[in-house]
């Protein structure tokens, strides 16, 4: 259900303030109610005259720029996140004038972040972007951290760039619109951050959760901007994730992938003896509570993931997993297939 009339602005005071640390490059996350009213204030600080406003949201949901905007509705969803639909806004920012010292702003969930942000990235070889992430997924992860990409037929995100933005406002208003699967396909996000440093999340209010898995995302970013090492832990659970989403045609969505992925990453640690067996139950027990599917959809062919997981950017030379293990989470190269087909073999499978 979309709401129809926003809620009025709200205390500035009130929002969290997580920073994202790359030196000229870094950039706050504002989290909070209202946390949308402060994009024209963003806006002036980059210094531009006009902006491109890329929205999946209704128009009373986008806030006013404070300078001439152009505003173009998104094609929200993967199968629009396409080079195709790079090209057409790079097109539409060029009709309207859009220069490189001007910006370009995203409205929507994580599929149109990565798009606008790759558009901004390539127009006039990059200009400034300002997130306004409105579904739990990409306020928790998919906004902060400066990767964009799109699909190919091949698999998810093979072309794209880093591209810090200058800020993300979080606006946690925009969760009250969330019909309730997507509301829950954003859990599967969170439920990662358990067995990748954040802790235990469960039961905390949401607001905290999102600070939690920001402030994750933040420091490991920080530590590692353009994926050379330590930044592969947060992508728990993402290589059996895009093969489900693959598989499936998207009709299994990326937090609900994420978060069978989760499960399987606990599976095959225990199958390396990397965890115990109460450690892999573990994996289960948090993707469960957050009420996300733990099972294997009943179409899913084992090989066919197999070959699609071979896709995944991690794998150089094999297969390759983030796995929790005795020193934590970080990436095993080079998995057995035979022990990778056994582990998805022996999975629970969703009925048909």
């Amino acid at each position: 259900m979309i709401i129809a009339t926003p809620p009025a602005a709200a205390d500035n005071t009130a929002l969290r303030r997580i920073d994202v640390e790359l030196g000229d490059r870094g950039y706050p996350v504002l989290i909070g109610p209202g946390a949308r009213h402060e994009l024209a204030r963003f806006v002036a600080r980059t210094g531009a005259r006009r902006v491109a406003v890329v929205s999946a949201r209704p128009p009373a949901w986008v806030p006013e720029t404070g300078v001439p905007t152009l505003r173009v509705a998104a094609k929200d969803g993967e199968p629009g996140k396409s080079l195709a639909w790079v090209e057409e806004l790079c097109g539409r920012f060029a009709e309207f004038g859009l220069t490189r010292d001007d910006a370009v702003v995203s409205v929507g969930g994580g599929t149109t972040t990565d798009a606008v942000g790759l558009a901004a990235a390539l127009y006039h070889r990059g200009v400034p972007v300002i997130h306004l992430p409105t579904s739990l997924l990409a306020q928790v992860d998919a906004s902060v951290g400066g990767k964009t990409a799109v699909n190919l037929s091949h698999g998810k995100n093979l072309v794209g760039a880093y591209w810090q933005p200058t800020a993300v406002l979080c606006d946690t208003d925009y969760l009250e619109t969330l019909p309730p699967r997507e509301r829950v396909n954003g859990y599967g996000e969170i439920a990662r951050c358990h067995f990748i440093g954040a802790g235990d999340l469960r039961g905390l209010p949401l607001a905290d959760q999102i600070a939690a898995g920001v402030a994750l995302k933040a420091s490991v970013v920080a530590a590692d901007e353009r994926d050379s090492g330590p930044r592969h832990v947060l992508n728990y659970g993402h290589t059996l994730g895009h093969a489900l989403e693959r598989a499936t045609a998207f009709r299994l969505r990326h937090g609900e992938a994420v978060a069978v992925g989760t499960v399987f990453a606990g599976r095959l640690a225990g199958a390396l003896g990397r965890i115990g067996d109460t450690r892999v139950a573990e994996h289960t027990e948090v993707v469960a509570h957050y009420g996300l599917p733990t099972r294997l959809p009943a179409d899913a062919a084992v090989p066919d993931l197999i070959t699609l997981m071979r896709r995944d950017k991690k794998a150089t030379t094999g297969l390759a997993f983030v796995l929790d293990g005795p020193r934590g989470a970080e990436v095993v190269r080079d998995v057995a297939e035979h022990t990778v087909a056994a582990v998805l073999d022996a999975m629970p499978r969703e009925a048909s």
